[in-house]
């Protein structure tokens, strides 16, 4: 049978609110329990079934013995969909033959060649748990787990949360998730706890630090359908900005929130790319709650800018000048101010529905519309067939940004910066099923355009950050006289950049589109 589960790490704190919680929630199918499993994961001495993604588990919860033998894991917005055979086994042996499944068992056998089986990794769990019936038809098991994984002579904590469907449809467990932890500060659990333990095994740790997550190129097809290359860019989208609101809250790096920010991005250009799939009242939503987010990261990305990007040349061009380490106090703690309440936003209830809605919205296909009885052409149709409409309605929105270039002001050229950046993740999205080489010059110039006017935006966004009516050291001489240097400065260099922005524009706009590029 299948296991569909959605985890998340605990807090001490958390856990034990979700421990008062259980028997009070309606639907209770019994009171709670509390159970002690103790879990071994056998393997052969070469991690053959490690290698392959299959974990075989003996356990033991104090009133007998089960032997689990579970396929490779598939992970996406949180759940986990994995394959599983369990039998009982009373005398506590591991049988391979008693594998209740036969592909899993013929899988099992085939990678084991008759090699040794042995424990490698041990879990002990105390789980306390209670199943509830869902709203439409189904039940869940709320289990809090809290113990010790085992591997390699080495040991580490564990407290997790997992709420494991038995009956019903995918959304339900999302909406159970927003239930019981409404206030936030929940963290996805990426790994299986039997991962977990063979990492503590290789030297690694149990529970890894949140890191920094670019964007990955999604390898979509031109035959694929609309509706599944949607879901696919989705899936790309939540994870980098999942990942970046952990590793937000545990590190000051500038590029964290810059990434955050960037998912953000990604995210609202692919509701444009793929509207004909994706429209409606959710997608609005969604939409709506991703530009609030992503103007918190900005706030932060903006200070770390002017920081880095602005000030720093300045005052390593000019190291007899006082001003410029006074200002940068004064900005370094404004950014420090803006980088908690960044992080108590990412905690906050409020990006917790967000992230939780967008998992529901892409795994539960929450674009469908049952009233509209054409939406499954539409849905059907394949990725090939609406690349070059959705190309071309980014080509003209940037186009229609750019005209009158040569007289742009500020807030003009920050609507086409903002244009060709939608364009650009437009054509990132899509590449793969455009003709490569023209694709790759295209974006070549593209990136090009796109950091010109990048830094034509740093200006503006410092010209309002540090002269305004709360400009940071706003009542500092000498750090005013910084924000004069930097200002003067880089409006030297804006007058250069411009010149360089429209010449650029224009070579592109005359170049070969490579939606309009035969294959």
């Amino acid at each position: 049978m299948k296991e569909i589960e959605l985890k998340f790490l605990l807090t001490e704190e958390q856990a034990d609110a979700l421990d008062a919680l259980l028997p009070t929630l309606q639907g209770l199918h019994a009171r709670p329990e509390t159970r002690q499993l103790r879990s071994a994961y056998h393997d052969t001495e070469s991690g053959a079934l490690r290698g392959a993604g299959i974990a075989l588990r003996l356990r033991h919860d104090g009133l007998g013995c089960v032997q689990t033998a579970k396929g490779a894991i598939s992970h996406h917005g949180g759940i986990q969909t994995t394959l599983e055979s369990e039998t009982p086994r009373p005398d506590g042996a591991l049988d391979v033959a008693a594998i209740p499944h036969d592909g899993l068992r013929e899988q099992v056998q085939a990678l084991t060649a008759g090699a040794p089986l042995a424990a490698r990794v041990e879990t002990e769990m105390r789980r306390h748990s209670a199943t509830v019936s869902l709203p439409g038809g189904g039940a869940a098991e709320i289990a809090v787990d809290r113990g010790t994984l085992r591997g390699g002579g080495r040991s580490a904590p564990l407290t997790e949360l997992e709420i494991e469907l038995k009956g019903g449809t995918v959304p339900a467990v999302y909406d159970l998730a927003r239930q019981i932890l409404p206030e936030g500060g929940l963290r996805l659990s990426r790994r299986s706890k039997a991962a977990r333990a063979f990492a503590l095994a290789d030297g690694h740790d149990a529970v890894d630090r949140p890191a920094l997550r670019k964007a990955n190129p999604v390898p979509l097809q031109a035959h694929q359908t609309a509706e599944s290359a949607a879901r696919d860019v989705l899936r790309e989208c939540f994870d980098q900005i999942a990942r970046n609101a952990d590793f937000v809250q545990v590190s000051d790096a500038p590029e964290g929130p810059h990434q955050l920010r960037i998912g953000l991005r990604r995210l609202r250009a692919a509701f444009d790319v793929f509207g004909v799939v994706l429209d409606g009242p959710a997608c609005a939503h969604l939409k709506a709650e991703a530009r609030w987010l992503a103007h918190e990261a900005g706030a932060v990305r903006d200070l770390d800018v002017t920081v880095q990007d602005l000030l720093a040349p300045e005052a390593t061009a000019h190291p007899m000048e006082p001003g410029f380490q006074r200002l940068a106090a004064h900005l370094t703690a404004r950014a420090d101010a803006q980088r908690l309440s960044l992080r108590g936003a990412l905690t906050g209830a409020r990006a917790q529905a967000f992230l939780l809605d967008l998992a529901r919205f892409t795994e539960a296909r929450g674009w469908l519309d049952l009233a509209d009885f054409g939406q499954s052409a539409q849905l059907a149709q394949p990725l090939s067939a609406i690349a070059t409409a959705a190309l071309d309605r980014h080509w003209k929105r940037a186009a229609k940004r750019a005209r009158g270039i040569d007289h742009l002001d500020i807030e003009a050229r920050h609507d086409l910066r903002k244009a060709l950046k939608g364009l650009r993740y437009a054509v990132e999205f899509l590449a793969p099923v455009l003709p490569a080489g023209a694709t790759k010059t295209f974006t070549k110039r593209l990136r090009t355009l796109q950091d010109l006017f990048g830094e034509l935006n740093d200006l503006a966004m410092a010209q309002e950050m540090l002269t305004g009516a709360d400009a940071p050291g706003g009542d500092d001489p000498q750090a005013q006289r910084a924000v004069g240097w930097i200002l003067g400065s880089r409006s030297v260099r804006a007058e250069a950049d411009w010149a360089g922005a429209r010449k650029l524009w224009h070579a592109l706009r005359d170049a070969p589109r490579p939606w309009d590029t035969p294959g």
